[in-house]
């Protein structure tokens, strides 16, 4: 049986009906979609035109205004300065914006308004810049005007009491980006995202010479009629939502996403595999059916029992998704140069692929080899006062933690300060605690301490 990402290129014809069949009852001019499985883009295709006038059909090197996909990037570059130790997330915004103390409207105090709370729509903050108005393509993308009319920007809702998305929050991200590190947001985000990632076809306006010939027409949705018009152009955008880009940049994106075992920051790998989990994790529920929940710069929507990260992105002419499961590493794009629902799309191949891959049949690949360091570190630990008993042990590349009667319990130790010191990884109720292992003269593991349980280690009979 073929590996997933083969098992995945070989329903090609079943995505291409896929993408036709939307497109069509859809009414759109054209799309450009792709499917990764891993860190390959393993099919991808368009259908209808991307200039209807030329008659130029789009396929995967065909550019798309990605709109608040951008958001995706921005909050990657500020996890990468959180990271280095530069900002945190839970600075109020106004300790790096500080003109934003001239706030004098909103029902809580402008300082309420956290990175943290930007990241995931929480803080409350109104939505779009001051005269924005997107039925007459009104729209302030300079940051700095917005920031001189701060005394009409304030929060519309208190803080962490629902989703309220906010465009305006993602450009003031933009700002605290370039502030704390000193050169403008386009190029940090060229420096330290695109450019490690080899995303040459993804970038700012003005895009020029071969970006610009690539580029898709936007369309208005039809009106009484098949006839389609060129939708009009918009000013300038910026970290929330300027970016264009296309599958195959897109695609890339997914595969970098999709590394959360991937160790630590360097060379393609532009965010800790810790902070990818941070990043992805649910943090709150966006509905009462329990459906949709957003994280840090991502969103998931649960779907036939799938919990799709992604984001998708509007404005006039063009909608565009990008979504992908985290546990089968499959993700789907889908890029649209009209109205219609791309995440619809995206999650209908990406479904398709999904279950092709998770049926395949993944090749044997030999275990990693336990370190010499941790050898002496394995085996049964336990207080029989309070009836615990668990297993250290070496599994999938890391430090496991198994209790035998509690299966879903899966905790892994990671590096601390010193030998034999350990902290818990993220998600568990012990999270963040350290673990130390005691020795004796010998240098024989005795005892293990986890948070506040000592536990024997248990030797067999014969040592």
């Amino acid at each position: 049986m073929p590996a997933p990402a083969e098992a995945v290129a070989e329903l090609g014809p079943r995505f291409e009906s896929a993408v036709a069949t939307f497109v069509k009852d859809q009414r759109l001019p054209g799309a450009a979609a792709g499917v990764v499985v891993g860190d390959r883009l393993v099919w991808s295709g368009g259908y209808g035109f991307a200039d209807v006038a030329g008659r130029r059909a789009p396929d995967a090197r065909t550019l798309y205004r990605i709109a608040s996909i951008t958001k995706t990037f921005t909050a990657t570059a500020i996890l990468q300065l959180r990271d280095e130790g530069r900002l945190h997330l839970d600075d109020p915004v106004v300790a790096h914006l500080p003109e934003l103390n001239a706030s004098g409207t909103g029902v809580g105090p402008i300082g309420s308004v956290t990175i943290r709370r930007l990241l995931t729509h929480e803080s409350g903050l109104v939505g779009d810049p001051p005269g924005t108005d997107w039925t007459l393509r009104r729209y302030e993308g300079d940051v700095a005007a917005n920031l001189a009319r701060a005394a009409e920007i304030g929060t519309m809702v208190p803080p962490n009491t629902q989703q309220k998305y906010s465009n305006l929050g993602y450009q003031f991200l933009g700002e605290i980006v370039a502030r704390v590190s000193g050169r403008s947001f386009p190029d940090y985000l060229h420096a330290n995202v695109l450019g490690p990632l080899g995303l040459t076809s993804t970038s700012f306006e003005p895009l020029l010479g071969e970006l610009a010939d690539r580029c898709a027409v936007g369309y208005n949705p039809r009106w009484m009629s098949d006839q389609l018009d060129e939708a009009r152009p918009i000013p300038p955008v910026s970290a929330e939502g300027g970016l264009w880009s296309c599958v195959e940049d897109l695609a890339a994106w997914i595969a970098a996403n999709l590394r959360e075992d991937g160790g630590d920051r360097g060379d393609g790998q532009v965010l800790a595999g810790r902070t990818l989990r941070e990043m992805h994790r649910p943090r709150y529920l966006g509905d009462e059916t329990w459906t949709e929940a957003f994280c840090i710069g991502w969103y998931a929507q649960r779907r036939d029992g799938v919990s799709w990260i992604q984001h998708s992105g509007g404005l006039p002419g063009f909608v565009t998704n990008v979504c992908f499961d985290r546990t089968a590493k499959v993700g789907a794009i889908a890029l649209l140069n009209g109205e219609g629902r791309a995440s619809d799309l995206a999650m209908t191949i990406g479904s398709i692929a999904l279950e092709a891959a998770t049926k395949a049949v993944v090749p044997a690949e030999p275990p990693q080899p336990t370190p010499d360091a941790y050898r002496g570190l394995l085996g049964l630990y336990g207080d029989a006062d309070d009836g615990l008993l668990f297993r250290v042990e070496w599994r999938d590349g890391a430090l496991a933690l198994v209790d035998p009667a509690e299966p879903d319990w899966r905790p892994t130790l990671e590096p601390g300060p010193a030998p034999d010191r350990f902290v818990v990884s993220a998600g568990w109720r012990e999270s963040g605690e350290e673990t130390v292992f005691e020795r004796r003269a010998d240098g024989r593991v005795v005892s293990m301490t986890i948070g506040p349980f000592s536990l024997a280690r248990f030797d067999p009979v014969d040592q």
